[in-house]
C-alpha cells in the first residue's frame, strides 16, 4: 500500500525515476482495486461508474510513474508512445517496463535503489 500511495503523492511528477518494485507495485495494487470495483458494480447491478471514475482518478499518477520508469532505464518518457503501434509497441514497453534500472547516476537523477536504505 505504501507504494501506492507513494505514487499519488508524486501525483503528476514526471522527473526523476521509479523502482520496478514501485511501479509493479502500483499496478498491483490498481489491478486489484479495479477486480473489486467490477465485483462492486456487478452485484448493485450499476454501468460501471465507478470503475470509470476511479480509472480517470489514476490515469495522470500512472502515466506519471510510468515515464518515471523508463527514466530509471536511461530511456526518455516519450517512448511511452511506442504503446500506441499495435501488438508490438506493447510488448517493447513491457520489456523496457520490466529491465532492471540503470546502475549509479543517470541523465534523470540518483538510483532511487541507492535512496533506500
Amino acid at each position: 500500500m505504501e507504494w501506492y500511495l507513494e505514487v499519488l503523492k508524486k501525483y503528476a511528477v514526471f522527473a526523476g525515476r521509479s523502482r520496478r518494485k514501485e511501479y509493479w507495485m502500483f499496478c498491483l495494487f490498481n489491478l486489484i482495486v479495479a477486480v473489486l470495483l467490477a465485483i462492486v458494480e456487478g452485484a448493485m447491478n450499476s454501468p460501471g461508474v465507478l470503475g470509470l471514475l476511479y480509472s480517470l482518478f489514476v490515469l495522470l499518477p500512472a502515466l506519471a510513474v510510468t515515464v518515471r520508469r523508463l527514466h530509471d532505464i536511461d530511456r526518455s518518457g516519450w517512448w511511452i508512445f511506442i504503446s500506441l503501434i499495435p501488438v508490438v509497441g506493447s510488448i517493447i514497453l513491457l520489456v523496457f517496463l520490466v529491465q532492471d534500472g540503470q546502475a549509479g547516476h543517470n541523465q534523470y537523477g540518483a538510483n532511487p535503489k541507492d535512496l533506500v536504505a
